[in-house]
């Protein structure tokens, strides 16, 4: 059966226009062979950039899924970058080639937080799900789900030298968790409102928590085991006095805090309080890899760095503050009498928040900053990060050695994008550039190469077009005015005073000798080009002459000429288009039947067809013959922003605030596809004459670039494909595992969740089992065969699946499936397994234990297997000779390997003593230092030898 009618695929091509989504957070990275505080990371919808902040240009693009980015996290040895996604999902790239091989997945809802481990070999991850997640990447496996929050998680930090870790949340509480034992032992109290960011300074003995309110607390940290040492040594307590900072509500705070006499891990008091400037709440806190610089900003564009002098002991504390001792000293003996100045107490130093904690400086950005990153660089150099709110990427350096430091701007990303939404898209006569113009500016982009060609500063612009020839565009704004601009010279010919409100829509007349626009003052203007000569210039000019008007009841919020310039569409605020004769002005038609305002139209290239778009959701095609309304269709599921034709075909494309781009056939009232991509409301789109591209804007401030493929459509087949996604949309919402004998309330459960690629591993898994048992019974059969032949017979024919994988033994094949199944999802699809497949499953397994195959992988699965299966599998007679086989063979299997890595790590070893004695150079973190050094020093005669030249 042929098809009746061949629809063309439209596909994704690029995103371009955005610097940096605000969604997620701005992050320092280091690329091969760069210097640091080079190159910054930024989320752009559902990729990741990479900004070469010197140059101002994307060096690489970590390219995502369909789900926006919403946190990104270097790891400690700068070679991979944890990126979270809307959906709770986690990859890890790698910075040398762009590719993800480590994916997790076990939040329901987007990722808030990731933080590294100091060794880069445990990943967690907070999300608006309120779980924590701790991951191991090595083995790519998720270790445990850590429950107690009861509002989004807003931080979560590693301790270094324990097995600890401190996380805070938008439900006010800062909670300490012991990873040994996965509990919480700790709960902090003190806060009035949400805790919206924290930082550790002073190695990890100080904790800064910043809130809703205008001042970030200070909590000291004793670990109790190194105070009960420090006790048995004979050293003194550390007495702590009260800062002049704190307020006199501070006791009060203080007894909230829970202060469990069983706690024997740590201790959390309140140290003082720092008052910000700005009343606003803390967006987020960063420090440097040191902790030396704690930066802390609110939605405003002032950033505030805070230097921490953080005493490590007593001693160096008295050395810190040895200037006011010798004040306070010096005052005291003054005052005192002379015979007894040698009994009297010497004065107590106290221990001050303000003298430990000092200002650094404020940085004040040129919009409102949503997210920050900070580094600290050779020579007391910190530079600054800044992701800003009107897609501008800042960066800034200060010598923090300076007395009175100052941010001194050294780049700023701004001419890849919008500072603010394009609202109006257009495409020039020859397919190559694209117009785009926003609330300050118009772009010219160069479709192919995606780059900037010109850009203008403009008025808030609605509507726009290329003029015949493609030397100039027109913008229509919101001020009611026309703004005629030179591509060539980038400069702004003329600007007309067209409307006396919003200037909403503008056309292009088929004889293209001038334009049409309609705007809030009810009337409808028609201009003509014109060629002026100025006095002062050499050259005519382009400008536009009105000609005629038309006077409407309503505000005009769209216009349209029909191709062949027989009649004018006009889109009014009463929920009607009136349809006119374009030479007389007479009225046509009367399209009613929407029930709230036409926001967009078009008229089809044979003049036969208009379509309609609405703010009540529904798409109407109607015949200008006659002005009958042929299919009223409900197209999207918010308001109708945009519509236009394909150019000669009777298929058109609508754009909605629903996030999505849809295509349809007129003639036959038919949805044909879905673009998906955009994150926000599509404000608008513009089709290539020729067809084969489409470019939209959103929102998000991104712009997408669509092209028409080669792929025909079969319309069944896109239906059902949609019903599929449907249904694993909502299986991704399911519940998480339950794990048999497991509290379902308990603080630790397992990390990962039931996904659709967890069941189908397991259908994968159960297939192949299937596949074990046929084969296992066809040689049985043949084994019977025979031996009532007494003479061997052909064996059976092989199955085609195992012909395929290379003729492989059933069994083997089992595992080859295994393998294949993903490490973070292999728990998850264990525990979908039905118990009537186990059997086989631990025969398979010893199976392989004893003749060595995949032991590590065989282990992990038979364990997993035995805690969720234990109460049937040791009930089972049939299963009790196979476990404790398994039990002699695993033991012995992993004591070989055990002692097969101990040999090759003694040998090795011996190996490097040999080589570092003989040869006399040293191996691994040795040469990197050494490496550096030698950079050092070069780079220090190269300064030197420029100074002389």
């Amino acid at each position: 059966m042929g098809l009746t009618k061949q629809y063309l695929r439209y596909a994704a091509s690029a995103v371009f226009g955005v610097i940096g989504s605000q969604k997620a957070n701005i992050a320092f990275v280091t690329m091969r062979g760069g210097e640091r505080g080079r190159f910054v990371a930024v989320a752009a919808c559902e990729h990741v950039f990479i900004w070469d902040v010197r140059k101002a240009e994307k060096v690489l693009i970590l390219k995502g899924n369909k789900h926006e980015v919403t946190y990104l996290c270097p790891s400690p040895d700068g070679i991979y970058v944890a990126v979270g996604y809307e959906d709770g999902a986690v990859r890890i790239f790698s910075l040398l080639n762009g590719e993800s091989n480590v994916s997790f997945n076990g939040h329901k809802s987007a990722v808030t937080v990731i933080r590294y481990d100091t060794l880069g070999s445990r990943l967690v991850t907070g999300s608006r799900d309120t779980d924590v997640i701790v991951w191991d990447v090595i083995n790519e496996c998720g270790l445990y789900r850590l429950k107690g929050h009861k509002d989004a998680v807003t931080q979560a930090l590693f301790l270094k030298d324990k097995n600890l870790l401190v996380t805070s949340s938008k439900d006010s509480f800062v909670k300490w968790w012991d990873l040994d034992t996965q509990h919480c032992f700790k709960t902090m109290l003190g806060h009035r409102s949400e805790v919206w960011g924290m930082a550790l300074l002073n190695q990890e003995s100080r904790l800064i928590t910043g809130s809703a309110d205008s001042e970030l607390r200070a909590w000291d940290i004793n670990y109790l085991q190194e105070v009960s040492t420090e006790e048995e040594a004979g050293e003194p307590k550390e007495k702590k006095g009260k800062s002049l900072l704190d307020d006199d509500d501070d006791e009060e705070e203080e007894e909230v805090v829970d202060e469990s006499p069983e706690e024997r891990i740590l201790s959390c008091k309140k140290a003082g309080s720092l008052l910000r400037e700005a009343r606003d709440r803390v967006v987020s806190m960063t420090t440097d890899a040191k902790a030396k610089v704690l930066a802390c900003h609110v939605s405003i564009d002032l950033l505030m760095l805070v230097q921490s002098y953080l005493p490590s002991s007593n001693s160096d504390l008295l050395s810190y503050i040895s200037q006011i001792t010798n004040v306070m000293c010096a005052a005291a003996l003054w005052c005192r009498d002379a015979q007894h100045a040698e009994d009297a107490p010497e004065p107590v130093v106290e221990r001050k928040l303000a003298n430990e904690i000092v200002r650094l400086t404020n940085i004040k950005a040129s919009a409102n900053i949503r997210w920050v990153d900070c580094l600290m660089c050779a020579g007391g150099e910190l530079k600054v990060a800044m992701l800003l709110q009107n897609n501008t990427v800042e960066t800034y350096s200060l010598k923090t050695s300076d007395k009175n430091p100052t941010g001194i701007k050294t780049s700023r990303l701004t001419l890849g994008g919008h500072r603010t939404d394009a609202r109006t898209l257009a495409f020039s006569s020859d397919n190559i550039a694209v117009l785009s113009a926003s609330g300050d500016t118009v772009k010219v982009w160069n479709r192919s190469t995606l780059q900037v060609i010109r850009t203008m500063a403009c008025d808030y612009a609605l509507c726009s077009l290329f003029v015949p020839g493609d030397r100039q565009i027109i913008l229509g704004t919101k001020s009611g005015k026309i703004q005629i601009f030179d591509l060539a010279s980038g400069t702004l010919l003329e600007t007309v005073d067209a409307h006396n409100g919003a200037l909403w829509s503008l056309c292009l007349s088929p004889d293209q000798r001038g334009i049409v626009t309609g705007g809030a003052d009810k009337t409808v203007k028609f201009w003509e080009f014109e060629l002026i000569k100025d006095e002062d210039a050499a050259q005519k000019r382009l400008t536009v002459k009105h000609v005629r008007t038309l006077q409407l009841d309503e505000d005009v919020l769209c216009v349209k000429y029909s191709p062949d310039q027989r009649l004018l569409a006009v889109s009014l605020l009463d929920c009607t288009v009136k349809v006119f004769y374009t030479d007389t002005l007479k009225f046509f038609l009367s399209l009613y039947g929407h029930k709230l305002p036409v926001l967009c139209l078009d008229i089809s290239h044979d003049s036969a067809l208009i379509a309609t778009g609405s703010a009540d959701r529904n798409v109407k095609i109607w015949g200008l013959d006659f002005g009958d309304c042929h299919r009223s269709m409900f197209a999207h599921d918010d308001s109708v922003m945009f519509l236009q034709f394909v150019p000669k075909t009777h298929l058109f494309f609508t754009a909605g605030k629903d996030k999505k781009i849809k295509q349809w056939d007129a003639d036959k009232f038919e949805h044909i596809q879905t673009l998906e991509g955009h994150h926000r409301e599509v404000w608008c789109l513009a089709i290539s004459p020729n067809g084969d591209h489409i470019v939209s804007s959103s929102h998000d401030k991104s712009l997408r670039l669509w092209e028409r493929t080669r792929e025909p459509i079969i319309l069944e087949e896109e239906r059902e494909m949609e019903r599929e996604a449907e249904f694993e949309e909502g299986m991704d919402k399911g519940d998480e595992p339950v794990v048999p004998g497991e509290n379902k309330d308990a603080e630790a459960a397992p990390a990962a969740k039931k996904t659709i690629e967890t069941v189908k591993a397991a259908e994968r898994v159960m297939e192949a089992l299937e596949l074990y048992r046929s084969e296992s019974r066809k040689m049985e059969e043949h084994q019977i065969a025979c031996q009532s032949a007494g003479k061997h017979l052909p064996p059976p024919k092989a199955n085609p699946i195992l012909v395929a994988f290379g003729n492989v033994s059933p069994s083997r094949y089992v595992l080859d499936v295994i393998k294949k199944v993903r490490s973070s999802e292999l728990e998850v699809s264990l525990l979908v397994l039905p118990f009537p497949y186990i059997p086989d499953l631990l025969s398979l397994f010893n199976c392989y234990v004893q003749d060595g195959l995949e032991v590590e992988l065989v282990c992990r699965c038979l364990f997993f297997l035995l805690r969720i299966h234990f109460g049937q599998i040791s009930s089972n007679q049939m299963l009790l000779t196979v476990i404790d086989e398994l039990r002699i063979n695993t033991i012995s299997k992993v004591r070989e390997i055990r002692d097969v890595l101990g040999f090759n790590s003694a040998g090795l070893q011996f190996l490097q003593r040999e080589v570092e004695s003989k040869e006399e150079i040293m191996f691994f973190a040795d040469a990197t230092g050494l490496l550096k050094e030698k950079r050092r020093k070069r780079k220090k005669r190269e300064r030197a030898i420029l100074t002389i030249a």
